[in-house]
């Protein structure tokens, strides 16, 4: 049965995107669906219960947005890197791409871009060097930009902002947002009530950025992203099984990521990479739980939420709209139960 992109969409008014996280972080608005009520995110022990797992993602955001000039014409050019594969190799978007072809340089200040081809998904590939043979990710970090939604408008004050408390391994062009909510106080509290967290890690690539285009979402091809999950954690998520205790994923990266790792029996360690596309009628094995934010309307992400709460994800948005919660990347959060 074809099932349509327009089916995942809803109006979101522009004053409702929130451009600024609130402060302290775990002040944001909590809506939990179970019940619809409404709480503060630092409530968020009391509404799990012992023996449950919270599960992380603990990916840093690069400073991956480099603005420079075409060698040849100077025209102004803005890069956003995806991700690095290996060595000098990078998959990038780059703003305009019109007549971006392989063999075209581009000068990005103390870094200099070759195309080296063009992939699907208007995506290139190019090799990184910096001008002076120093390290290119030192570079990056130096003279990049954190790569703020294009709905985010306003800059923040401290780059910081946009890294979780968990944040690690620089890896992602955007944050697992549902982190964001994060503080070390209510870690705390969630240890104190016998909650444990784990950490798993999943670079948020390209479909962050990028939305359904097409009529049905059985066309919509999803781009690859890497993940690791460690030992560490898979033992974690044993053991929660085994005493009964719910698997809380925060965020859809840990989704993907969870769900990706199972081999049909159980979470695999280690790497890899996952294209999953979450859809209604997927079964969930791993993720009993989730924590995550408000959504772009016709998005992979809404789309993945109807496959977790099934029809209940318009009532949970109508409610948020309808108490004034903040919506997308810097705004509140809701709690769910899987219903699939």
């Amino acid at each position: 049965m074809a099932v349509r992109t327009v089916d995942f969409s809803y109006l979101l008014p522009t004053a409702v995107i929130a451009q600024q996280p609130v402060e302290p972080r775990d002040a944001a608005r909590l809506l939990d669906t179970r019940d619809m009520t409404d709480h503060t995110f630092r409530d968020l022990a009391d509404l799990l219960a012992p023996g449950d797992l919270v599960v992380v993602n603990k990916t840093r955001v690069r400073a991956a947005r480099l603005r420079g000039t075409k060698s040849e014409s100077g025209g102004a050019v803005e890069v956003l890197l995806l991700r690095n594969n290996a060595g000098a190799h990078w998959e990038a978007l780059i703003r305009p791409g019109r007549r971006i072809r392989p063999g075209v340089v581009l000068d990005l200040g103390e870094l200099t871009a070759t195309v080296t081809a063009a992939l699907p998904n208007a995506v290139f590939e190019l090799d990184l060097a910096t001008t002076d043979g120093t390290s290119v990710e030192r570079t990056i970090a130096r003279v990049g930009e954190t790569p703020l939604p294009p709905y985010v408008r306003e800059p923040l004050t401290d780059p910081e902002q946009y890294q979780t408390i968990f944040a690690e391994r620089v890896g992602s062009a955007a944050a697992p947002t549902a982190g964001l909510h994060f503080t070390d106080g209510v870690v705390r509290s969630l240890a104190k009530r016998g909650i444990d967290v784990a950490a798993v890690e999943l670079e948020v690539g390209l479909d962050t950025f990028r939305p359904m285009t097409v009529g049905q979402i059985s066309e919509h091809v999803m781009h690859s992203e890497r993940y690791s999950v460690s030992v560490g954690a898979v033992g974690a998520i044993a053991r929660t099984r085994q005493s009964g205790g719910r698997v809380v994923a925060v965020g859809t990266t840990v989704v993907r990521t969870l769900e990706s790792a199972f081999d049909g029996r159980e979470v695999v360690p280690g790497d890899g990479s996952s294209d999953l596309f979450i859809t209604p009628g997927y079964r969930f094995r791993v993720v009993d739980t989730l924590v995550t934010n408000f959504h772009v309307p016709g998005s992979t992400l809404v789309v993945m939420m109807a496959a977790f709460m099934g029809s209940e994800w318009r009532s949970a948005y109508a409610h948020a709209l309808a108490r004034g919660y903040r919506f997308l990347s810097f705004g509140d959060a809701m709690l769910t139960e899987c219903n699939s």
